[in-house]
């Protein structure tokens, strides 16, 4: 017979999210980003119908993702942080590295490659921190 403590234990579980590479534990270290399709064509690679995508871009401009998203991940055998793709399919999740394409589809993320509209002095400026910066624009 099972003990009264293990059989009543409602705690949830670590989500089974492993490395692509190592198949070792990836350490969530970040929150979640959800993803939007934005055009019929989205909604096809994901096995939506042809004539119901393009219904559903005419009624909506953005049509949310369910079960996808981007997160960023610790893994201990790497030992690197990497932002990854996950679909959660029934009780598994699928991962992969996260594409340039897909950050365009996600929701109040910083792009990895910085402000486009930022120069390239500015963006080495703000890494000299502590510098006397005032010396450069003489």
């Amino acid at each position: 017979m099972q003990n009264r403590c293990t059989q009543n234990r409602k705690r949830s579980k670590r989500r089974p999210i492993y490395c692509p590479i190592h198949r070792c534990y990836l350490h969530s270290v970040s929150q979640k980003y959800n993803l939007y399709a934005s055009g019929a064509g989205q909604l096809q690679e994901r096995g939506i119908g042809r004539h119901r995508a393009l219904i559903l871009m005419v009624n909506k401009t953005t049509v949310s993702l369910q079960g996808e998203w981007l997160e960023a991940f610790w893994c201990g055998q790497c030992e690197q942080t990497k932002w990854y793709h996950v679909k959660k399919c029934d009780r598994t999740y699928e991962v992969s590295v996260a594409s340039v394409k897909l950050w365009q589809q996600a929701s109040g993320v910083i792009d990895p490659e910085g402000n486009p509209s930022v120069g390239e002095f500015t963006r080495t400026q703000a890494r000299m921190a502590g510098n006397n910066n005032s010396r450069n624009f003489r």
